[in-house]
Order: structure tokens, then C-alpha cells, then sequence
């Protein structure tokens, strides 16, 4: 029984020896992988601020660094022999890095976010179809008063339109008292401008509470420049509320592809074997020169000729002329 209890015990001291033999050895001096992620969140942040500055202030870049270690209570040396081991361990400092990217990731969208509300301008839209490109509140209040009364936007486009995309602008509309006299009634109204100053827009009045909508597109316009839209509540004796919400922007790419007419001309064809079919070509008229009455002439071999040629009489000169008196 004392055998069995001590060839358990070996068991697991050789368990816990082949645990401890497995793990990576690491020095004293070097970083922990928590803080080693710190310090290169810090690292990498202050690495792109220095490629930002100017040539005659490229000692502020040395300077950025040096923040770091002092921040996180460092050394150069330090920092240096600490990648030495992490790079011999691909392992560990790739999972470190994943956890700095997605850190830098989130940085990166929430710095985009507030330039884009500093410039009054939005952040680049999201790749793929079916995507919501609105960039601004989705709910607004409209009382018909001065500075109160229309809704307007300009969204520049980016790398991710595409030609013939399809925008479609959603609105719902709440009034107050469910329904709006037609002659204040508010008015939506989309344009599409494209970079050859082409415009298509569309314009409707909302006469009563709901989900209204403006679909715009074009086949053959070519590349987008920005999407303006606006909507005006008109001003009433009697001030009547006004809701729109659930707004969005919808931007769809074409799934389709454009067929052309074969142009009209003379052309050469081509055969499904891969060999060319001419198209009957129009040869050039030959001339022949021929002499006639001493005189050199060219006529026209290929243009058909009359069977006789008219020929002109010579009419010889009289000796005397004759006259004839009418008696009176």
C-alpha cells in the first residue's frame, strides 16, 4: 500500500516537472507581457506622431520615444534586450500584437470620429452594398421658425462608391397633430452630383405622417462627387412640431451589367473560331487616260459609258450673208 502511495506521489512530481521543463524561461529583465503591451501601444502612437514632424524639428521624434520609457518607468536597454526575447518567441509577441492592433483599431475609428465632427464632415463609409452612409444624427425637431425649420446635408463621396450606385434616402415624418396643411407642407428634396457636373434629383412634399423615401441613380454618369439633400419646414401662423426620425441613407452597389448597340460602321468582325471576317470595302474608281481631238483626257474605267457619244457638227462659215426685204 506504501509502494502504490509513493509511485503516485513520483507520478505527479514527474507531471509537475515536465509542466515547469515546457514553459518558457524568462529572465528577470525582461518585461511582462501585460506591460509589454503598454509600452508598445505608447511605442507605436508615438512612432507616428514623429513621422508627422517636420525635417527641422526631427529631435522631437527622439523625444516621443524617450516619453514612452519615462511613462512606464523604463529604459532604452530595457526595451531593447525585452524584444530581443519576445522576437525569439514569435508565440508570445504575436499575441501581444494582436491585442495592440485591436487597441490602436478602436483608437484610430474614435479619432475619426471627432475630426469628422470638428471639420463638420464625415469619416469615410464603411466597403460592401447595402450600407447606411448617413453620418449625422437620426432624429431632428422642426418647428417651422427661423433657424428652426430645414435639415440640410452634403456627404462627399469616397473610395468605396462605386459607379450606378443606387441611393435611397429614408425619412419618417411625425406630426404633431397627425396631419399638415398642404400649403406648408415640408418638402424633401435629393440630389446626386457627379464628377462631370452632371445632376439628377428628385423633390416631393409630405402631406402626412409616415416613412417617406427618395431613390436616386444612374447608369451612365459615371463617378459619383457628393449627395446633397435637404427639408424645409415652412413657417405657419401656428406652430406645429415636427419629428422626423429613423433617417438613413442607403447606398446600394449594381449587381447588373450595361449592354451597348453595336456601332454602325465599316469594321472587321470576328468569327467565334477567332478568324476575321472583312466587310466589303469600297475600292477606288480607275482612271484611263485616252486622247481625244488631240487633247489628253481621263475618264472613268469603272463608271459605265453611253453606247454612242454625241458628236457636234461643224458648221462651215457662210461666203455670203442673204437678206430678205419685206415689201411694205
Amino acid at each position: 500500500m506504501r509502494g502504490l502511495h509513493r509511485i503516485q506521489w513520483l507520478n505527479i512530481f514527474l507531471l509537475a516537472f515536465c509542466f515547469t521543463a515546457c514553459q518558457v524561461k524568462r529572465p528577470k529583465v525582461v518585461i511582462s507581457d501585460a506591460k509589454m503591451e503598454n509600452v508598445l501601444y505608447d511605442y507605436h502612437i508615438a512612432k507616428a506622431m514623429g513621422e508627422e514632424v517636420p525635417y527641422t524639428d526631427s529631435y522631437k521624434r527622439v523625444l516621443y520615444i524617450e516619453s514612452v520609457f519615462k511613462k512606464h518607468g523604463i529604459t532604452q536597454a530595457v526595451f531593447d534586450s525585452s524584444m530581443v526575447w519576445f522576437t525569439r518567441n514569435p508565440d508570445v509577441l504575436t499575441k501581444i500584437y494582436e491585442k495592440v492592433n485591436t487597441r490602436l483599431k478602436a483608437e484610430r475609428s474614435s479619432i475619426d470620429h471627432l475630426i469628422s465632427i470638428r471639420d463638420n464632415k464625415p469619416k469615410e463609409s464603411l466597403p460592401g452594398d447595402s450600407i447606411d452612409v448617413w453620418a449625422w444624427q437620426c432624429i431632428y425637431q422642426l418647428t417651422g421658425m427661423p433657424m428652426d425649420n430645414k435639415i440640410t446635408f452634403v456627404l462627399p463621396s469616397d473610395t468605396n462608391f462605386k459607379d450606378r450606385d443606387t441611393l435611397r434616402w429614408n425619412v419618417r415624418f411625425r406630426f404633431h397633430n397627425g396631419t399638415v396643411d398642404s400649403m406648408y407642407a415640408p418638402v424633401m428634396a435629393m440630389q446626386v452630383v457627379y464628377k462631370n457636373d452632371s445632376i439628377i434629383s428628385d423633390i416631393q412634399k409630405v402631406y402626412k405622417s409616415g416613412m417617406e423615401t427618395i431613390s436616386l441613380h444612374a447608369d451612365t454618369l459615371g463617378e459619383i462627387k457628393e449627395i446633397r439633400g435637404s427639408i424645409y419646414y415652412p413657417s405657419t401662423q401656428v406652430t406645429h412640431t415636427l419629428l422626423t426620425d429613423r433617417i438613413s441613407l442607403m447606398r446600394y452597389h449594381a449587381t447588373d451589367t450595361l449592354s451597348f448597340a453595336k456601332n454602325d460602321s465599316v469594321q472587321i468582325e470576328k468569327k467565334e473560331d477567332g478568324a476575321e471576317l472583312k466587310k466589303e470595302e469600297v475600292k477606288p474608281i480607275e482612271q484611263k487616260e485616252e486622247k481625244l481631238d488631240g487633247n489628253l483626257r481621263r475618264r472613268d474605267v469603272g463608271r459605265p459609258r453611253p453606247v454612242s457619244e454625241p458628236t457636234l457638227k461643224k458648221v462651215e462659215k457662210p461666203e455670203t450673208l442673204q437678206f430678205r426685204k419685206d415689201k411694205l
